[in-house]
């Protein structure tokens, strides 16, 4: 698969199939994504990788507390900016709208929805999940660093055949998370992510959110024609 299809058919997937993943396969994914670039070589990231027994025990901590969403135990910083502005609302509206229209959960059916949101706690059935952390103390420029290493990973499981969900959902477990990966005082969860192997005949995964035109955010000057 080269880099032009790998990035055509990532997409956020939400139902996996539970086939277990050697962890050969997912060394080799995170330790090729380090090629990722970063400010002053500082490559800020530390990853966390729980699968087997490991990550049924992480799920099984959390399975009782669902009733705390959404919002568990808040977060070490807000996914989204408060209040939300145009355009973004209506993109993060209706990407929401296009998952639960799949699986034929109406909006007013709230249980419904955070029963699927839950779902993120399970790593939507991935045999695999990965936890990006970075040290509390490093700017936006790390923050932008761990969000390139993030999408080489993603990338990179698509050269194995695999797929991804990002998850900064689980930034609502901080406290739960960090305890149970015994993480150090200076580092914080910036992410998760589910990986394996994608469940193609799921529902969820029949649909793709939406991007936006080229000259809807990008101008080019100067060229030649």
């Amino acid at each position: 698969m080269d880099v032009f299809e790998a990035v055509a058919s990532r997409y956020s997937c939400r139902a996996f199939l539970p086939t277990p993943l050697p962890e050969a396969t997912v060394r080799d994914i995170v330790e090729r994504a380090a090629r990722a670039p970063s400010a002053g070589n500082m490559q800020p990231w530390r990853i966390y990788a729980v699968a087997g027994e490991r990550a049924d025990a992480l799920k099984a901590q959390l399975a009782p507390r669902m009733n705390e969403l959404p919002k568990a135990e808040g977060g070490d910083y807000p996914v989204f900016p408060h209040p939300l502005e145009e355009p973004f609302r209506t993109r993060r509206f209706d990407v929401g709208e296009r998952l639960y229209q799949s699986i034929g959960v109406p909006r007013e059916d709230k249980p419904a929805r955070y029963r699927q949101y839950s779902r993120n706690f399970e790593f939507f059935g991935a045999p695999v999940g990965l936890f990006f952390a970075v040290d509390r103390t490093h700017g936006a420029a790390q923050w932008a660093d761990l969000g390139g290493y993030l999408q080489t990973v993603a990338l990179l499981a698509r050269g194995h055949g695999l797929h991804t969900c990002p998850q900064q959902a689980w930034v609502s477990w901080h406290k739960t998370v960090r305890a149970f990966l015994s993480l150090p005082d200076n580092l914080m969860i910036y992410s998760g992510m589910a990986l394996g192997h994608a469940d193609t005949a799921a529902p969820i995964n029949s649909w793709r959110a939406p991007r936006v035109p080229l000259d809807d955010y990008a101008s080019f000057d100067g060229f030649t024609r």
